[in-house]
């Protein structure tokens, strides 16, 4: 059996001392059918013909549900009955005569307490770790406690697949988020309790939730039937970069690479319903708009964002095409710049777009700079001005009222750029709400939007679309 990490998930121990009226077996059918990810046979006073029955036995369980089988310990046993794999401890044989005896496809596991034996199980050879006590257990009553932050330590410092254990049970186990494991090892959070299935069920759900690292943005804008901009490249950008798209649609239109023929607003009222449907169910970590039309759709996004105190909103003003034309109504200009930029945490207007919101000429790198202090100072959100319009090669300027920061880039020869200021928005959203800096956000923006546009996806007879998805 091959080895992955996500074997380590929940790795099941075995301690007959908790067997009660159930047979050994009996408890290892249980631990599988609820869920258990790898199983470790671990057996001290049995005699051996006894070992050699059981192990055969319990192997050919684990078969029937895919999950390796790993012995403790025991070498030879675990190469006389094809086991999966073998855990050898720090005082039991080593690993690298493990791997002699085994070969190079069996699964070798090391427990390890500090960075140097990580080190050298590591250097012979091993699979995974097992690291710990993590927590005070009776299993091992001399064992010394690890402690998350050796932990964490641990995992940073050595590049291989490590399983806590050690004193952990249901419900400290969340203690250990963040800390870099693949997995937890666990003896008697299963096999100790009454109903060993179902302990076996809630510990698997709660293991599964220190993993849960899927964060949400929602993208309040049009649609764009063509598929190139608007709400579905907003929602391609972020599957893209690993976050979870929701939307709420301010219009329709009938759009193709050639340009837009049709266009219908929604009313504020189902605007409304949308938001709220969004917000009271799945909360946004981000929120990222685009363009909207009206007056009335702008006050009914500023109005529902203010009542869920929404987090990392980023505003793609758009109001003028990159010919220069004007996309919506002055009105609707008015009250984008009166109520719903003073909320953004950053805008991120093109050149002429700059231009209208500032009052002012941008021809030079020093007019950029100007004018996004100009920006700050007027509306108190940060703002990235972008480059591109004949000004330079896509190099934009961020300005957060503390400090100003250049993102060099370079142009791709490639006229396909359909979408660029919707999808360059929508990754700047999509890395706030996975916790990164608003610099840092924009840095994986550009890099992301340079791979989409670079990937020269070649559709439709007008300027086409890039590949969201080059990098999934």
């Amino acid at each position: 059996m091959k080895f992955n990490n996500d074997m380590l998930r929940l790795y099941a121990v075995t301690d007959r001392h908790w067997t009660g009226e159930q047979t050994l077996y009996e408890q290892v059918r249980d631990v599988l059918m609820g869920g258990a990810t790898c199983l470790q046979l671990r057996e001290k006073d049995l005699d051996e013909a006894s070992f050699y029955e059981e192990a055969k036995n319990i192997k050919e369980l684990c078969r029937l549900f895919d999950v390796p089988f790993i012995i403790n310990d025991n070498v030879m046993l675990a190469k006389e009955i094809d086991a999966d794999g073998v855990h050898v401890g720090q005082d039991d044989m080593a690993c690298v005569k493990a791997r002699e005896i085994l070969g190079p496809d069996k699964i070798i596991g090391v427990s390890a307490h500090t960075i140097e034996e990580a080190r050298i199980a590591k250097e012979q050879g091993a699979d995974y770790l097992g690291v710990g006590a993590i927590f005070p257990t009776s299993s091992k009553d001399d064992a010394e406690v690890l402690g998350i932050e050796r932990l964490k330590e641990m995992t940073e410092t050595i590049d291989l697949p490590m399983v806590a254990i050690g004193g952990i049970s249901y419900d400290n186990c969340l203690l250990l988020k963040d800390t870099g494991i693949d997995g937890i090892a666990v003896i008697s959070a299963l096999f100790g309790q009454k109903n060993i299935k179902q302990a076996t069920i809630d510990l698997k759900k709660r293991v599964d939730a220190l993993y849960e690292t899927m964060h949400t943005c929602l993208t309040i804008a049009g649609s764009d039937s063509s598929g190139g901009a608007g709400i579905q490249a907003d929602l391609k950008t972020m599957l893209a970069n690993k976050v979870f798209g929701m939307s709420a649609i301010t219009a329709l239109t009938a759009q193709n690479t050639t340009g837009v023929t049709d266009i219908m607003d929604v009313t504020p009222g189902f605007l409304e319903s949308q938001i709220r449907a969004v917000f009271d169910d799945i909360y946004p970590e981000a929120v990222k708009i685009g363009m909207v039309s009206s007056k009335e759709l702008i006050h009914t996004i500023v109005e529902m964002l203010k009542h869920y105190d929404a987090k990392h909103i980023v505003v793609d003003p758009v109001m003028v095409a990159t010919s220069g034309a004007k996309l919506i109504s002055d009105e609707a200009i008015s009250t984008l710049k009166e109520e719903l930029l003073p909320i953004a945490e950053v805008i991120t207007p093109n050149i002429p777009e700059t231009e209208v919101l500032t009052d002012m000429e941008v021809k030079t790198v020093e007019d950029m700079e100007k004018a996004a202090k100009k920006i700050y100072d007027t509306y108190h959100c940060a703002v990235l001005v972008k480059g591109g319009h004949q000004l330079n090669d896509a190099n934009d300027y961020l300005y957060n009222g503390e400090k100003g920061t250049w993102f060099k880039g370079h142009r791709i020869d490639n006229s396909n750029t359909h979408g660029t200021g919707c999808t360059l928005s929508s990754a700047i959203a999509s890395n706030l709400s996975k916790g990164y800096t608003l610099e840092e956000s924009v840095r994986h923006a550009k890099t992301y939007l340079s791979g989409a546009i670079g990937a020269m996806l070649d559709l439709g007879q007008g300027s086409g679309p890039m590949d969201h998805g080059y990098n999934i």
